[in-house]
């Protein structure tokens, strides 16, 4: 049936029958009042009321909803063909050297699939099969997937899960948090502190008669706060899980293509002399089109293949999917949206850390390009989260036609994901509003800058 042509409901109507037919444990945005998004372009979503909505999260449609070009390129490319990968076709590999050129010369073979999820587990499957191993090493607050497999390296999920015991094949190690974590900025050197624990814990493996089969990480950790690894950090986990036979999953389905600003992929900001052994891709890859992909090198690919098994997905690669990840491409590098990220993340760090200086629940501004964490503290000694108060700003930005969300392992960083047209007037609009809820927010709970700079600043 056509767009046009489908039923309109009435937004009770929309949430009766979500409720009726919706599995209860698919939560939705502002679920005490729910927005019904009915369009989107660019950076902003519209509810059925026509009212804008300036979309802060949406990593998902990173050239911007709906781009004409992205649309266009899928739509002629489903009017001519659509098959699987079995056959032959120029789109699977063409765009597959498009990404490539993106890469460092390694990452050189790729496998297509269909969610950062589906990228995740098959990256475990290569890594495992590699080593011939199953003992997997993660960070603590990490979220890779939400298959069987990623839930078990997700101590994001965990955490919420006390009942679920740890699969004896994953180890977590310390979150590289150089804010909240275990070695601060005033650490002589974070990194290696971060590092040696990941070889403790390999240690441990060993000691228990395990063999590592791979490291996973996000290149910066976003549902566990935005966290920015310190550099230098991965170089050395690569060198500690190599050794013990392992490889370096990256997982890049959050931040990669060009969102960091400075760099395509995130991994990069560790610098140019660490490449990972695999590297997977989701969210963005495709705008909005369910499509993901996993890179690695030829020895991985082929001690892939030497297991026998053939490995086939029926919608990974297809033609359609593949014309939509040119087509990204090409925005990408016609819009400059990779400069974009980095001019205009730039400024939106610039005004929010004037924001620090005014408001003492700001504990701390974080990020590269358009990937940017503010963290809510009641107390910047102590770093008291701010739960509750992140969750009303939250709410009060949806009030002002604002989409934020919080998030990391206290849910109180508010996260900064939006799509890469996201531009400077949208960032003083954003920070307008959000001086305004944490002006309301401060004099209701007694907190006050003067309060802060006399050390009377933790509040009840």
């Amino acid at each position: 049936m056509c767009a046009d042509k489908l039923e309109k409901l009435t937004k009770t109507q929309t949430i009766d029958l979500r409720a009726k037919l919706i599995g209860p444990s698919c939560k939705i945005f502002f679920s005490d009042d729910p927005i019904k998004i009915v369009r989107a372009r660019g950076q902003y979503m519209y509810d059925e009321k026509g009212q804008r909505y300036l979309d802060c999260i949406n990593n998902v449609a990173h050239v911007g909803h709906c781009h004409p070009d992205v649309v266009s390129a899928g739509a002629l490319q489903m009017e001519t063909l659509n098959t699987n990968s079995r056959f032959l076709h120029d789109n699977l590999v063409l765009y597959a050297q498009r990404l490539q050129a993106t890469l460092p010369a390694q990452l050189s073979v790729f496998y297509f699939v269909n969610s950062g999820s589906e990228a995740n587990d098959l990256a475990l499957r290569l890594a495992r099969q590699y080593s011939g191993s199953q003992d997997i090493v993660t960070l603590d607050n990490a979220y890779h997937g939400h298959v069987t497999s990623l839930i078990e390296i997700s101590p994001y999920k965990l955490h919420h899960m006390p009942h679920v015991p740890l699969n004896p094949f994953v180890h977590v190690a310390p979150s590289p948090d150089v804010y909240r974590g275990r070695y601060r900025r005033d650490h002589p050197d974070p990194a290696k502190a971060y590092a040696d624990e990941v070889r403790d814990v390999i240690k441990r493996v060993q000691t228990q008669g395990g063999k590592i089969a791979a490291f996973i990480a996000e290149s910066l950790q976003s549902c566990g706060g935005q966290v920015i690894p310190p550099a230098g950090y991965f170089q050395q986990v690569a060198e500690h899980v190599h050794k013990a036979g392992g490889l370096f999953i990256a997982d890049e389905v959050q931040v990669g293509f060009g969102r960091v600003g400075t760099h395509f992929w995130a991994f990069q900001l560790q610098g140019d002399d660490f490449v990972p052994d695999i590297v997977t891709m989701g969210k963005p890859i495709g705008n909005g089109h369910p499509m993901s992909c996993v890179v690695t090198s030829k020895e991985v690919a082929e001690a892939f293949a030497s297991s026998g098994n053939e490995y086939f997905n029926t919608f990974g690669g297809n033609p359609v999917s593949c014309a939509i990840g040119l087509a990204v491409l090409d925005v990408i590098a016609k819009e400059d949206l990779q400069g974009q990220a980095l001019r205009v993340g730039g400024y939106l760090i610039s005004l929010l850390e004037k924001q620090k200086s005014k408001h003492p629940l700001i504990g701390d501004i974080r990020g590269r390009g358009l990937f940017v964490g503010v963290e809510l503290v009641r107390d910047r000694s102590k770093l008291t989260p701010a739960t509750a108060e992140a969750q009303e700003v939250i709410y009060w930005l949806k009030e002002e036609r604002v989409l934020m969300s919080a998030d990391g392992p206290h849910r109180n960083v508010l996260k900064f994901k939006p799509p890469l047209c996201f531009g400077t007037d949208d960032a003083d609009f954003v920070v307008d509003k959000m001086d305004a809820v944490l002006t309301e927010i401060e004099a209701a709970i007694g907190l006050n800058a003067a309060n802060v700079l006399n050390g009377e600043n933790d509040v009840n």
